[in-house]
């Protein structure tokens, strides 16, 4: 028998990657017993692009756990369970895993522990959110961006996380004359990422990828685009399984814009486009259709529209934090600790026309792995309270997403099992 919340704080805690990759296996062994299961949602998408009745009609929320990991997702687990929902991700993303400091194995381990610890059963998915490539090291070594992310995919499959979506979307080249032409590095990485994971997957799974088209804050994405990306991949990869949704721009931005004051500008989401290309994605490519990205800051009233228009995931990340930050139960003493921390270790990074509170507001993210302790051991009535307040916003977004009652949905499609280790 062994205390699972002890075992998430030891992952959380330890430095030593031979002991978490320990720990995660000791966690995972525990999650198999207990029926629980890290899969792909890939089988449920494939079936959405095929346009099958009773897959539409819901978006499926992919949440990026920045801090507080072991707290939130089993707030997460504990909506899932009152609402019966199965169609939902927990992610984080390649830049994420740096400046949080969490792992694949880390952050995998920690899920599959709080799914254990709120009782939840059935398929987890683990997703690697922009496994981005960075444009400006690619530009000076090709080679090696690649591999670094080739070694990421490998660690991140390798602790349970079956879907991977790549950011190649970095390569556009907007100068060139033709959009298959601006697509070209693009679609040929992204291709090259896909055959890397179609070649380690463990068997009997098809791990679902994700593509991109449009960086998010850029020009909003058209349809030449998508054809013209899809076009020069299925090119590119022959006959093997390919992705199964597309990430778009529609005008949204990761964190939002920042106003003088350090609040948040209310930013709005082109439908049009994002209906548009999701209805392209599936008619003419089989694709489960596109993704939103940069959402969690989107007005309430915004979060219902998603479904109508038949997109198939919205990433959320910004306002979670936020509500962590921001909540009058985060320890002052804590907060200006990490405030002042930022001003002396990340000034660099402030631009000339900058306040001070649009300063904090984009770097604090920053600060989340080297607090990570201090944060994740804030005294416990304190904590208890900061996560009630965030699990109230994940079921008012499950509710408005129509994830409740996906729960069956998912056993229908997917079926999922132990998974021999990589």
């Amino acid at each position: 028998m062994i205390d699972i919340d002890k075992k998430a704080h030891e992952l959380m805690l330890t430095e030593n990657r031979v002991q978490k990759n320990e720990i995660f296996r000791l966690i995972l062994k525990k999650a198999y017993e207990k029926n629980i299961y890290p899969w792909s949602i890939h089988d449920l998408y494939i079936a959405r692009g095929k346009k099958e009745k009773e897959v539409s009609g819901f978006t499926v929320p992919a949440i990026n756990l920045r801090t507080l990991t072991y707290d939130l997702a089993r707030a997460i687990f504990r909506v899932a369970n009152k609402l019966n929902a199965g169609a939902f991700i927990l992610e984080i993303a390649r830049s994420e895993m740096n400046y949080t400091d969490q792992s694949p194995a880390e952050y995998g381990g920690i899920c599959l522990a709080a799914a254990i610890r709120e009782k939840y059963s059935g398929p987890v998915f683990l997703q690697g959110d922009h496994f981005q490539v960075d444009v400006k090291k690619y530009k000076e070594t090709p080679e090696r961006e690649i591999q670094d992310i080739k070694t990421l995919i490998t660690d991140a499959i390798a602790h349970g996380f079956y879907n991977i979506d790549i950011d190649s979307s970095t390569l556009v080249d907007l100068s060139q004359p033709t959009p298959k032409a601006q697509q070209y590095h693009n679609y040929t990485v992204c291709a090259e990422l896909t055959k890397c994971i179609r070649t380690i997957q463990p068997e009997n799974i098809t791990i679902s990828i994700g593509g991109e088209i449009g960086e998010v804050g850029g020009r909003n994405s058209t349809p030449g685009e998508l054809k013209a990306f899809m076009q020069g991949y299925r090119e590119e990869i022959g006959t093997i399984p390919g992705i199964s949704k597309i990430s778009i721009q529609t005008g949204t931005s990761h964190g939002g814009v920042v106003l003088p004051d350090g609040s948040v500008a209310k930013m709005t989401v082109d439908f049009d486009t994002l209906q548009a290309l999701s209805a392209l994605a599936r008619d003419e490519y089989g694709l489960a259709g596109a993704v939103q990205h940069g959402a969690s800051t989107l007005p309430s009233e915004a979060f219902e529209i998603f479904p109508e228009k038949e997109t198939a995931e919205i990433h959320l990340a910004t306002q979670f934090q936020n509500i962590v930050y921001d909540s009058a139960w985060f320890p002052q003493k804590l907060r200006t600790t990490i405030y002042e921390w930022l001003r002396s270790n990340k000034i660099e990074e402030k631009k000339e026309d900058q306040t001070d509170e649009q300063f904090i507001y984009k770097v604090r993210k920053k600060a989340l792995g080297t607090f990570k302790k201090e944060i994740a051991t804030i005294p416990g009535p304190a904590r208890k309270k900061i996560v009630e307040e965030i699990e109230k916003e994940f079921e008012f977004l499950f509710r408005k997403l129509n994830v409740h009652n996906t729960k069956k949905l998912i056993t229908t499609y997917l079926h999922p099992r132990k998974v021999q280790a990589l």
